[in-house]
């Protein structure tokens, strides 16, 4: 049982989790313009909570994760909700030859540090685009290590500056940072507040 699995129960119970969902939503949506006719696929979903605030904007959604746990939590939460157009899927996007379907909106939620080789990711992002299609990833501005604590394998945050021009390089345009939120937490060297960054950028 992985980490996220054991965490996932009491994934929703945490108000912060739900008002930084909440609040990139409502910034995806704000750079996004009209996101209503668009099919979504959130990576690394964990229990839905960005993909909920989401659905209301897009056409479809379509949540991944590679827990089983978290997804097993999703499963229950579309279920009750009733709400149609939204689909849990165990898979790793950043493995493997990509699949047929193609997106006009691909999110991300805090996910992008944990992925090793995001040069890669960003690459294979662009191949799951439809023409045209957006690109959000919310994550962490570049920090200390303080987030997680050092001895954790994760990328330290991201440069704005170093991050747009991976962008580029993997084939989008029109790139615009936003911080939608800032994470007020206690670490090892006491409490601190990390700003969270919104990129949104187009498939060229």
């Amino acid at each position: 049982m992985s980490e996220f699995d054991q965490k996932a129960k009491n994934w929703d119970a945490d108000a912060a989790k739900v008002a930084r969902a909440e609040r990139v939503a409502e910034a995806i949506h704000a750079l996004g313009g009209d996101l209503s006719g668009r099919s979504a696929l959130e990576v690394g979903c964990g229990t839905g909570l960005l993909g909920f605030a989401l659905r209301p904007h897009v056409a479809r959604m379509t949540l991944a994760d590679t827990s089983a746990g978290m997804l097993e939590v999703l499963r229950e939460k579309i279920a009750a909700s009733g709400l149609n157009g939204m689909t849990a899927l165990q898979h790793d996007f950043t493995q493997g030859p990509l699949p047929e379907a193609r997106y006009g909106l691909l999110c991300s939620l805090m996910t992008f540090h944990h992925i090793p080789d995001t040069v890669d990711a960003l690459r294979r992002f662009h191949g799951l685009l439809e023409p045209g299609g957006l690109l959000s990833i919310a994550d962490l501005d570049a920090e200390d290590g303080s987030f997680h604590g050092p001895e954790v394998p994760v990328h330290w945050g991201f440069d704005r500056d170093d991050l747009a021009s991976k962008l580029v390089a993997a084939g989008f345009r029109d790139i615009r940072f936003s911080t939608p939120y800032i994470i007020d937490r206690e670490t090892a060297g006491g409490r601190r507040r990390f700003p969270v960054f919104l990129v949104m950028a187009e498939r060229a």
